[in-house]
């Protein structure tokens, strides 16, 4: 169980770089078009071309929040049992 925990955490990790990555890269690709139109144009098409990155960037520290919380939950009820089990 310790080593698929390992991967899904790789896996998170990696999925939340490339995430980044496409956020910079939509936006910069959006700002290359809409550079001969002015500088406004273009700080507003690289926020619009981040918009679909920043979404995944936001879903996935969402799951990882959870995730550990999940995880601190297990550390308290485990702590919380054996104060319990002691007589």
């Amino acid at each position: 169980m310790k080593n698929s925990f390992n991967f899904l955490s790789t896996l998170i990790n990696f999925l939340l770089g490339a995430s980044w990555a496409i956020s910079f890269l939509g936006g910069t690709y959006l700002a290359f078009i809409f550079s001969p139109l002015g500088i406004f144009y273009i700080l507003f098409a690289f926020f619009i071309g981040m918009l679909p990155g920043a979404f995944f960037v936001l879903l996935i520290e969402y799951f990882l929040l959870h995730q550990e919380k999940l995880d601190e939950l297990k550390k308290q009820t485990k702590l919380l049992e054996e104060l319990v089990d002691k007589p």
